[in-house]
């Protein structure tokens, strides 16, 4: 099989002996957009239009903390502070006064705008701040990077199943994928195949899954065994790691140690 360069990624992992290829690939992905974010992509007007606008979660917050470049994370710390504090928080200096005046209204006026369903000063201030912190909890440049590609490799997969005999022999001896992953193919198959191709692709992929469940069902229960004495010189087998790996199958990649 010729390989070609949106290709090549993909073969990698499914190549690779793991419990979820696109586990790989996402985390492949992470590392690399943590260190582009610390490095080239300070130095790019549109990276940090993007970064003052959306900022990060929690866990890439994390992640790029523990790189220890603290001079890059504080300058676009300082810039998205910057932006969210002109957006969040000072069109607000000028409502102080009405917000103000909320708390000196008797309680007979207070009641009639709730009748009449007017919204006071202080509802509309509060309404729309949860709206912005919302927004800005649910957006996140890594998140949204890596989401936009993992769905191009997504489509890259079911190119080389419909294209190539050697990687559709390869996903049928793989280890299934961990849920979230085996949720996006299922999506991914409804969107890239014909409903006539949809059928022998399920049953390339779920007897696999099926069987890869059941598989680190047994291996986490057989961990759980060697903690009984009579079980103390029995072979692990595949169970010392059985733990995280059946954390990862169940709730997708993470970074356990």
């Amino acid at each position: 099989m010729k390989e070609k360069i949106y290709t090549i990624p993909v073969m990698d992992v499914f190549k690779t002996d793991c419990e979820c290829p696109l586990c790989l690939l996402e985390k492949k992905l992470e590392d690399d957009a943590v260190e582009y974010t610390l490095g080239p992509s300070m130095m790019e007007p549109d990276s940090r239009i993007e970064s003052n606008e959306k900022g990060f979660c929690k866990k890439h917050y994390k992640l790029l903390y523990e790189k220890n470049n603290r001079l890059s994370l504080a300058l676009i710390l300082d810039t998205h502070l910057m932006e969210k504090n002109k957006k969040l928080f000072l069109p607000y200096k000028n409502k102080f006064i009405d917000i103000n005046k909320d708390s000196k209204t008797n309680i007979i006026k207070t009641l009639a705008d709730r009748f009449n369903s007017k919204p006071s000063a202080s509802d509309n201030a509060v309404d729309q701040l949860i709206h912005s912190i919302e927004a800005l909890e649910s957006s996140c440049v890594i998140c949204e990077k890596i989401s936009y590609t993992m769905e191009r490799y997504i489509s890259v997969i079911f190119y080389l199943w419909q294209n190539e005999k050697e990687f559709k022999d390869m996903l049928k001896n793989k280890k299934g994928f961990c849920l979230p992953h085996f949720k996006a193919i299922l999506k991914g198959m409804k969107k890239h195949l014909a409903s006539k191709n949809q059928s022998e692709f399920l049953m390339d992929i779920l007897p696999m899954q099926i069987d890869n469940m059941g598989r680190i069902q047994e291996e986490v229960n057989w961990f759980t065994k060697k903690f009984d004495y009579r079980n103390s010189n029995a072979p692990w087998g595949n169970s010392k790691d059985a733990i995280p790996r059946a954390i990862e199958k169940l709730a997708g990649f993470s970074r356990l140690e």
